[in-house]
């Protein structure tokens, strides 16, 4: 396995080119050029059954169908013995799985586990039907799977990272900061990480997904505050790293920045970080892991070895 401290790379020149390209208009075809990106990326990442670390698929953490996970991790590792990072996908809320296509999402958790570290891939349930706060709940109950479980991996209960993209970023912050949810304490936490992370619920006449915000949080935009992770950030002082892309969402970015500013403010005294990813987008900030290209893991394995 390699040394978890990688120096930073960036994308190949024909990456480079695509994300150049797609980047100052993303906003305007969101789902096209999403699916854009996960082609392009889809065809640089190696089968990930073709050597490297094994994985353990659809493990049940919950009775709900969607409600599993996978561990990837090397078998010759010692019980208790690594980090672990528990991985969250994105879909505006209504959509979206840990595995598109064999490969993006699952290639998020393969890297960890590449660089030593346990990685776990969830899958959570979806609105409407399961509306706020099931996406948190579910972290929650993921959680608590992997603090039973994953010492049999090779993972430290007490060394777990939240990490979750869009969607899954606002169900880690929610679990994590949200009172109402109030489903992990801080202290039983090693970090959270928030990707292009949906900080804010907002059904503003530019949110290309205003209709999964209302599946998901409800039709009374009078409770989107209290219902956001953004208002809550002084309630848990767990260590952070927040990331956005250059070319968001409409508003991520902002949100994640005012998140961290948020964040830095007492009575919180942890660890807090801030990245932002030039060239990328909403979803080449994940999908470009295990690429060849190293921009945000390096990022996330610095912070961690800092907790």
């Amino acid at each position: 396995m390699k040394n978890a401290n990688l120096p930073s790379s960036g994308p190949v020149p024909e990456t480079a080119a695509l994300l150049a390209a797609l980047g100052p208009q993303w906003a305007r075809d969101i789902n096209g050029h999403r699916d854009q990106v996960v082609a392009h990326y889809a065809a640089l990442l190696a089968p990930l059954e073709a050597g490297g670390p094994a994985i353990d698929r659809d493990l049940a953490y919950g009775t709900a169908q969607r409600q599993v996970l996978d561990v990837h991790f090397d078998p010759r590792w010692q019980p208790g013995t690594r980090d672990v990072v528990v991985f969250l996908h994105g879909g505006a809320f209504v959509r979206g799985r840990k595995s598109v296509n064999g490969r993006v999402y699952d290639n998020v958790a393969h890297w960890f586990a590449r660089q030593g570290i346990v990685g776990v891939n969830v899958e959570y349930r979806l609105a409407p039907q399961a509306p706020y706060p099931a996406g948190a709940q579910d972290v929650a109950q993921a959680f608590r799977w992997v603090q039973r479980h994953i010492a049999r991996y090779g993972g430290r209960p007490d060394r777990i990272f939240l990490m979750g993209h869009s969607a899954g970023g606002c169900h880690v912050a929610s679990a994590v900061f949200d009172p109402a949810v109030a489903a992990i304490a801080g202290a039983e936490l090693a970090g959270a990480v928030l990707v292009s992370a949906r900080l804010r619920a907002d059904v503003l006449p530019d949110n290309p997904n205003a209709d999964g915000v209302r599946a998901y949080f409800g039709a009374d935009a009078a409770l989107y505050e209290q219902r956001s992770p953004a208002s809550h950030v002084q309630t848990s002082n767990v260590p952070l790293l927040v990331a956005v892309a250059q070319y968001e969402n409409p508003h991520l970015d902002r949100y994640g920045e005012e998140f961290y500013q948020r964040a830095l403010q007492p009575p919180r005294t942890a660890l807090t970080r801030f990245v932002r990813l030039d060239l990328h987008n909403h979803t080449s900030i994940v999908a470009h892991f295990g690429s060849g290209e190293d921009s945000l893991g390096p990022e996330i394995t610095r912070f961690m070895a800092q907790t």
